[in-house]
């Protein structure tokens, strides 16, 4: 099972002292925060994307990228690629080109966001949400499976002996999770293709994960890749941690009454008692966290939200160490001797590689334009 942190990227207040970070502290905490996530053995870094203050992650492969030069174990994902306004075209070659970089470190979680005038902003219209999710990704997962793509659709130009490049590593694309945290369409298709899904986990009560958990799973089987409970699902989480429960509430009490996405809303207590959200010590953690496994099943990815509504880097720098130390070493021991033999662990790059029967040369050979042969073929 992997184990990961998760950010949005959001600059926002720190309440306690009025102060919010610049654009640039923010995205070297980030940067930080990743690095520091590798240190202290997680699995995973992932960042959200977003193009509208108060977020800084508009170019997820930039940082990834940056990420993976001064890594060497750390997967890198997203935490959200906008598969509805981003051309699947250019998805489908920046991130293989930071496969190749990252020597196949790199998946990515598709989703539309969070942002409704993101849709204009790129020409796109909200409406087609789900169309454009649909449509995009079908073409995506062409471009990284067929070397010569003819495509005709409703939201872009058409393609004609299309080649996308670089193309994916070892012949392997990244792995692909579809995260949503309310539409049955995305469920479906993550099982269509056999993908992974990735629900956010963090605003709804557990029945909600339960009943979008378990319609990807029926319908993962139905396609026929695998009985239900080998499907792939991840979960999102937030955690505040302090040695002392009451340490944690107090302190993080301040963040969570003033957090965009949180605040004005239910009381602390409340929000922690009918969602995810757990504020306590390392054990309450855990031992939220090994109940999550009572309604989902056996899953392979948990991700952790750590660093949003104006914690300051030292906090939550402090936050990674416990979870590396004392929370996430218990969950792999216990998650591992959970999970039954046939259920599949966390895809990897290896793990595709070696499935597809071993890494083959992925370079294709322009072809002329008016011979429509390789080069070599015209000599």
């Amino acid at each position: 099972m992997q184990f990961g942190i998760f950010s949005v990227g959001d600059v926002t207040v720190d309440p306690t002292n009025g102060r919010a970070p610049t654009e640039r502290e923010r995205i070297k905490a980030m940067v930080a925060i990743a690095l520091k996530a590798e240190e202290v053995g997680l699995d995973v870094f992932a960042t959200g994307e977003h193009h509208n203050p108060p977020f800084v992650p508009s170019s997820p492969t930039t940082m990834l990228g940056y990420i993976a030069a001064r890594t060497e174990r750390l997967l890198l994902s997203t935490a959200t690629t906008l598969i509805t306004t981003n051309d699947p075209v250019k998805i489908a070659e920046d991130y293989a080109m930071l496969q190749h970089l990252a020597d196949g470190r790199v998946d990515l979680m598709m989703g539309r966001g969070n942002t409704g005038p993101v849709y204009p902003w790129f020409g796109k219209d909200i409406r087609a949400g789900i169309p454009l999710a649909i449509e995009n990704y079908d073409l995506l997962h062409r471009l990284w499976r067929e070397d010569v793509v003819d495509w005709k659709g409703r939201f872009r130009t058409p393609l004609q002996s299309f080649t996308s490049t670089p193309r994916p590593l070892d012949g392997v694309p990244p792995f692909v999770w579809h995260g949503s945290i309310r539409s049955p369409e995305i469920a479906e298709q993550a099982a269509y293709y056999g993908d992974g899904f990735f629900h956010n986990h963090i605003f709804w009560p557990k029945e909600h994960t339960q009943r979008m958990v378990n319609l990807y799973r029926q319908r993962f089987e139905h396609y026929g890749h695998g009985s239900a409970d080998q499907a792939i699902v991840g979960l999102g989480g937030q955690v505040f941690m302090r040695k002392n429960s009451q340490d944690a509430m107090r302190e993080f009490r301040p963040y969570f009454d003033n957090a965009p996405v949180y605040g004005h809303g239910p009381s602390l207590e409340e929000f922690t008692t009918e969602t995810p959200l757990t504020v306590g010590s390392p054990q309450q953690v855990i031992d939220r966290t090994l109940s999550f496994r009572e309604y989902v099943g056996d899953y392979q990815r948990q991700l952790f939200l750590m660093d949003h509504a104006g914690l300051p880097l030292k906090t939550v720098l402090e936050q990674l160490d416990l979870l590396g130390e004392e929370v996430v070493p218990v969950l792999r021991k216990e998650f591992d001797s959970l999970r039954p033999a046939h259920v599949p662990a966390a895809p990897t790059h290896a793990s595709l590689v070696a499935a597809a029967g071993g890494a083959k040369d992925s370079t294709v050979h322009a072809v002329d334009d008016v011979t429509g042969k390789a080069p070599e073929e015209n000599r």
